[in-house]
């Protein structure tokens, strides 16, 4: 599984992160295992903790008594951290989103490119798929995830649709779920249509919006001062997650000030968002929707 996933940027997050020869540093979405790799060879001692809740890529995770893999959502990134007796920390990163490798197991059912079942969970072992969201929510539920995750103006209609569809026969697959919504899609757009019909029903199946707000609570505690988050992110619910949190810590973005007039907040951003460059975007297409924002713990 060595080509799993090519790593996004990876220079630029390791200068986010500021790396201390003897920290210790998370990175809670371990994948094929590129950033932590790099984490592991910039450091002389140090430690790392590496979060996956795959169970696929056990077979990536390097041989290495300086790392500590833990297959289980990051959404626990405090309790097994204090499980390992690791906080705090020196810096976290989270590059979040599907793995190439995930998206190119067709059975995984993330891909709009393959046949393959309704699934689209990132844990295997349990929770709800996209085929139970398509064939069991009602409409109107159906319609806000839709709506609010793939940002889909014709969330009502494509719902209705779907629900007509289910009663002449269950939607089993991802083909016969692009097949019936073909005619929601503009021509020469069908691309992003499914794109945004695939990410909704992803986001809903792995609750991934309310996992990334336990996620930058969390970061914030056990962070030491001076300690770096690092996210990357592949659209704007999440980006928007991230850039409220770090500027306000909140995720409405509205920043409280004290007497003196100072923000109150733990984190406080480092620089700017940060793209790939376009040589990366030529090389690593997964690249070009990347938006990478740093902060310090305060």
């Amino acid at each position: 599984m060595s080509n799993y996933h090519q790593p996004v940027m990876l220079h630029e997050c390791m200068q986010g992160l500021g790396l201390k020869a003897q920290g210790t540093y998370v990175d809670v979405t371990f994948g094929g295992g590129g950033h932590s790799r790099k984490i592991l060879e910039l450091l002389e001692g140090g430690r790392l903790i590496a979060f996956d809740q795959d169970p696929d890529t056990r077979a990536n995770v390097p041989d290495d008594a300086r790392l500590t893999f833990v297959n289980q959502n990051f959404r626990y990134l405090k309790n097994f951290l204090k499980l390992y007796k690791a906080i705090p920390v020196d810096g976290i990163l989270a590059d979040l989103g599907v793995s190439s490798w995930q998206i190119d197991q067709a059975e995984r059912g993330f891909s709009t490119r393959f046949e393959g079942p309704l699934d689209m969970r990132m844990d295997k072992q349990g929770g709800v798929t996209a085929r139970q969201v398509i064939n069991d929510y009602e409409p109107q539920e159906l319609a806000n995830v839709l709506r609010l995750y793939g940002e889909l103006k014709n969330a009502w209609k494509i719902a209705r649709e779907i629900e007509y569809q289910r009663k002449q026969q269950s939607i089993e697959t991802t083909g016969q779920l692009k097949e019936l919504l073909q005619k929601f899609a503009i021509r020469g757009k069908e691309n992003k249509f499914f794109a945004q019909v695939f990410q909704a029903l992803r986001i809903e199946v792995n609750s991934e919006l309310e996992v990334l707000q336990d996620l930058l609570r969390q970061s914030a505690e056990v962070l030491a001062p001076g300690g770096r988050l690092v996210i990357m992110s592949y659209h704007s619910l999440e980006d928007r997650l991230v850039k409220n949190f770090m500027k306000a810590g909140n995720f409405t973005g509205e920043q409280e000030k004290d007497f003196y007039g100072n923000t109150i907040a733990p984190l406080k951003t480092v620089g700017k968002m940060i793209i790939a460059t376009e040589q990366e975007q030529e090389l690593n297409p997964r690249s070009r929707s990347a938006r990478l924002r740093i902060a310090e713990k305060l």
